[in-house]
Order: C-alpha cells, then structure tokens, then sequence
C-alpha cells in the first residue's frame, strides 16, 4: 500500500545568525488535518522555525515541501497566500473594517466578491462574531478575544490546508484565553487543516496538539503525542520540562478509553443502561480531566457527595457504565502505571 504524501514536511532545516545556530537540523513530516504543537522555553527556536515554513524567514539548510513540493519552487509572497498565518499580536488592518480584514486573502488571490462575501459571512458566525454586528466596525471597537477571532477568520478565509499560528493566544488573559482555546479545539472550519503552531503553555500544548515537538537550544528534544512526552521522556530535559504540570497534564493527556481496563470491578465489568431521564452521560473519547470537570457540575448528594455519577458510554461492548470521581481516580492511577512500565 502507497504511503500518502505529507501535507507539511520538514527535513534537516537548520537557521543560524552569525555563528550562533538557532535551529538545527529539524525534521517532521505531518498528515493532512494533524496538528502539531512547537514548545520549548523562551529563545528556543519555536517561532524562527514556524517562520521558514512559510519562508518568512529562509533556511541556511534543510528543506520545507507542501504535498511533496519544495516551496522554494514557487513564489515567497504565493506561498504565504496559500497557507493562513495568525500571529499574538493579531495584525488587524486598523482601517479597514472586520469584513474588509477578512477579505484581504480571497481578494489578493482574484476569488469574486460574492463569494468572498459569502465566506466572510460563513466564518464570522462560526466563530461567533455575527456579521449583522460585527461585519462592519473596526478594530479598535472589538475585544481582545474578538480581534484573535478575526485574525482567525482571516488566515481562513481563502481556506487554506495548511495553518500557522504563532502563540495566536498569547496576548488575552487567562479567562479569556481558556474560553478561546475551547471555540478554537472544538471549530469544525479547523479539524481538516493541517495546523503548527507556537506556545510555551504546556497546559495549551496537551489541550490542542496531536503530537508536540519540544525544542531547547534549536534541538528536538522529542517529537511524540503528549501522553509520550510525559510518561517516556526521552531525556532529562523533557522529564524536568513537565514536572512541575506533570499530574494536571497527565489529566489531560489520558483518556477515558485508557482507563477502561483499569477500571474497578463495579464500573469495569457490568454494563448499565442508564434511565430515559439520566443526561449525565460522557463518552469514552473525553478526556480524564473533561470527566472530574463533569463530576464536578453534578448535584451532590448530601448523604453521600462522593458518590455523583456519569454513565461512561462505551463503544466496544456498547453501552454505560457508571463512573464516579472514587472510580475514576483509581482507574487514572493504575493506567498511569501501567503505562509509565510498559
């Protein structure tokens, strides 16, 4: 069987500046829809290395292909216009109006006004910025939260395969950013795009990364999915880099799914259907930490307020099982063993 072309791959890119070398030798490879995270602490090379695969910054070394084609081949300014681009600082075009900013793209690249317009319309109201209110007032009117939006409008107005965003949450504040980054995970516009993109928020990292690529001193320390990164750091470096996040990521980072055969006898064995009634239900694809969230919101009985429960709903055998916060934790606990030995 063929192997599919990469949408996105990086070989051996390596940048310096004078004789200090700031990314070296980088290699990925990512499928059409994955998304891969660049972390590292502060000057590690996570956003000089972002930059060259849209070639706003050139490679001294190493090559960038899109779907298998050098992107030195083409144009630098076709390129970017092919891939969207969203930066901290948002760069919205402080006279032009938000539909006027979303448009910049599909109108560089001849795309007819009604459909631009169609489009400007469609991504305002996905990323709940109705274009009756919004459509026609400026940046400076609109909040933090709201410019981010629009700057993500934007770098997906000509709907482009490929995405970069360059720590796109940095500049909110942390309600703001916790409420962004969820719209942002659960945005259908975003699942069939390949995105990179930048942060030094491990938390953010394990919430919105398929896979993670942990640099120090322009290095790759590791390149795996989150759970990897954690429970089988490939050195010192990576194991000291999470220790201190280390339980409320491995919340994050584990599933539901994992936990299944490490639950106890009451909930792991004997499959319950809960009443018509029962709207507590969770699926097996949330996370541990979406299901002590859901624990969390559940009345709690007086009588007992540990006792609170969801129904697990499971696809292999199909049905619902009841999980409580005692038999969640000590599932999470033995999967966490089980896997940091195997």
């Amino acid at each position: 069987m063929s192997v599919p072309t990469p949408a996105l791959e990086v070989r051996n890119l390596t940048k310096r500046y004078g004789s200090r070398t700031v990314v070296q030798e980088v290699s990925f490879a990512l499928v059409p829809g994955e998304t891969l995270v660049l972390l590292g602490p502060s000057g590690c090379g996570k956003t000089t290395l972002l930059r060259m695969l849209n070639r706003l910054v050139e490679p001294d070394a190493g090559q960038v292909l899109v779907q298998g084609t050098d992107v030195r081949e083409q144009p630098a300014e076709l390129l970017r216009r092919g891939m969207g681009y969203v930066i901290q600082q948002v760069g919205l075009l402080p006279h032009y109006t938000v539909a006027e900013n979303v448009a910049v793209v599909p109108r560089l690249l001849g795309h007819a006004p009604a459909q631009i317009a169609a489009r400007t319309e469609e991504l305002l109201r996905r990323l709940h910025l109705p274009p009756e209110q919004f459509a026609n007032q400026y940046p400076r009117q609109l909040s933090g939260g709201q410019q981010q939006r629009v700057g993500l409008a934007r770098a997906l107005a000509a709907d482009p395969p490929i995405v970069l965003l360059d720590e796109p949450f940095g500049a909110l504040d942390p309600i703001t950013r916790a409420s962004i980054r969820r719209e942002f995970r659960e945005l259908p516009e975003l699942r069939r795009k390949t995105l990179v993109l930048v942060t030094h928020d491990v938390t953010e990292a394990f919430e919105l990364a398929d896979r993670i690529l942990l640099l120090e001193a322009g290095r790759v320390q590791q390149l795996g999915r989150p759970r990897e990164l954690l429970l089988r750091p490939a050195n010192d470096f990576v194991r000291r880099f999470f220790a201190a996040d280390r339980l409320s990521l491995q919340l994050r980072a584990l599933y539901l799914n994992d936990l299944l055969t490490d639950l106890p006898p009451e909930a792991g064995t004997q499959i319950i259907l809960p009443s018509e009634s029962d709207t507590n239900i969770i699926h097996s694809s949330a996370t541990v930490q979406q299901a002590l969230e859901e624990l969390s919101h559940l009345p709690a009985d007086p009588a007992s307020p540990a006792a609170a429960t969801l129904w697990l709903e499971t696809t292999a055998p199909a049905g619902y099982r009841p999980l409580t916060y005692a038999s969640l934790m000590t599932a999470f606990g033995r999967t966490i063993q089980r896997l940091s030995a195997a």
